[in-house]
């Protein structure tokens, strides 16, 4: 047997409908397997908590092996792992096809849902997770709900963070009144018919719970780049992708949002859509998570297969539309330049840099590229026992976009975004002047175009 692969990554289907899923013994043999090739090879030890706490767990038994580790030490391991994918697509040289067969992500993913089987998704965190209905009911009142959920609030927040386990300090994501669906059927846009793509393409934007409730502007960006450029948008929103529950474990949930979705953009597709994810996670789902999770017999698995192949991330779709077509004149450089992330699930989707791609196509482009993961792992670095960690583990990106003296801090998760900024903010304690500003690489290359949303 040789090490490491020479093949890319592949990953097997999640069977979480076989009994043998969730039995405890199976599953703590497969632990055990996968966490004895870990600490023997140790090369992701600097990715995130989980290797630290995995490795320590070792070190720190008996004889420094693993079998004297009790399995019950296994979940702060598991607790630990953000479903960054890092380890799976950069690092470990033991994924399939090699035989060894390491998948540590969907692993941790598999202990969640036998916990969650066994014990349910903590009620509080259950409720956290619930993007759709959370973001309709604080739609009305979003005012009240972001004075409410600031960090600066030293009222509501230490309530938050009693009751429902959310740090008082970690940022939260804003509210917006109007939802990207709304503002998209209000303002319509004209198309240029001047601009090289005009009238060879049509796009569904798959609004995605983030940026229909929480960041219209994404989106708002994305349309306006896009008619600039000559191509028919429509913005379709059917429901959450599922990622939220995917963290939690919870497959049977992932699945149903699968099907909903999966046949609310089929016959968008059918009439020659390309479908364009606002938020990478979401990306992500739609192209390669989905197919892993649904079961081959389900009666939407066609529905899912197709949307996977006309699915792009958004970044990737321009950079795309610009290779094939070319570009509208128009865009203007960029001044004091862009610190930009690449975001672990765009990386996920082995897709390459096309944030950086994309935003080269703007002239005189002046960027600092960040490949390291923020930290903040979606809902999990809001925790109250998870946040200080997340800062550490995004300590070195905020570093390193400190240090860059651009004028924009950019990353494709627009939840990223503002956990760097907070990492930026305790770096630079009380040194005087302001920061650089936080703005998503879509919304950066609309305003390279002129365009403010």
């Amino acid at each position: 047997m040789r090490e490491g692969s020479l093949e890319p990554p592949v990953r097997h289907p999640l069977d979480w409908r076989n009994p043998d899923f969730y039995d405890e013994a199976k599953l703590d043999a497969e632990m055990r397997r996968v966490f004895d090739i870990c600490h023997g090879c140790r090369r992701c030890f600097n990715l995130c908590d989980s290797f630290p706490r995995l490795f320590d767990l070792v070190d720190n038994a008996g004889d420094a092996e693993l079998h004297g580790v009790p399995s019950e030490a296994f979940k702060s391991v598991v607790d630990a792992c953000t479903l960054c994918d890092l380890c799976f697509m950069t690092k470990c040289p033991y994924v399939p096809p090699h035989p060894w067969a390491v998948d540590f992500p969907h692993l941790m993913v598999r202990h969640r849902a036998a916990e969650a089987k066994t014990a349910g998704v903590p009620f509080a965190l259950k409720q956290l997770t619930q993007t759709d209905r959370n973001g309709e009911l604080a739609r009305p009142v979003a005012a009240i709900a972001n004075w409410a959920s600031a960090e600066t609030n030293s009222v509501t927040r230490p309530i938050l963070q009693k009751i429902a386990g959310v740090h008082a300090e970690a940022h939260l994501p804003q509210f917006n009144g109007k939802t990207l669906v709304m503002r998209a059927k209000a303002e319509p846009l004209e198309l240029n018919r001047d601009a090289p793509a005009y009238g060879k393409h049509k796009v569904v934007l798959y609004a995605t719970c983030f940026a229909n409730y929480n960041n219209p502007a994404i989106g708002m960006a994305a349309r306006a780049i896009l008619a600039r450029n000559g191509v028919e948008t429509e913005v379709v929103y059917p429901s959450c992708c599922g990622m939220p529950q995917l963290e939690q474990g919870d497959l049977a949930a992932v699945d149903a949002k699968a099907a909903k979705v999966a046949q609310a953009l089929g016959p968008w597709i059918d009439k020659g859509y390309d479908i364009v994810a606002l938020v990478p996670s979401c990306a992500l789902m739609l192209k390669l998570e989905w197919p892993l999770i649904v079961p081959p017999d389900a009666p939407h698995r066609a529905a899912v297969d197709k949307l996977a192949q006309a699915t792009f991330d958004v970044s990737e779709y321009i950079v795309d539309l610009a290779r094939r077509d070319g570009l509208a004149e128009g865009l203007q450089p960029l001044p004091g330049g862009v610190a930009l992330h690449i975001a672990c699930h765009a990386r996920a989707q082995n897709m390459g840099q096309k944030a950086a791609e994309m935003l080269r196509l703007i002239p005189k482009a002046d960027l600092k590229v960040i490949e390291r993961c923020s930290g903040h792992g979606g809902s999990w670095g809001v925790l109250t026992e998870n946040f200080p960690v997340a800062l550490k583990v995004g300590k070195p990106v905020a570093t390193q976009a400190l240090k860059s003296g651009k004028a924009f801090v950019a990353s494709e998760c627009p939840i990223a975004g503002p956990h760097i900024m907070q990492g930026i903010e305790r770096l630079k304690g009380d040194e005087a002047g302001p920061g650089p500003e936080q703005l998503h690489p879509v919304v950066l290359f609309a305003r390279a175009y002129g365009i403010m949303v």
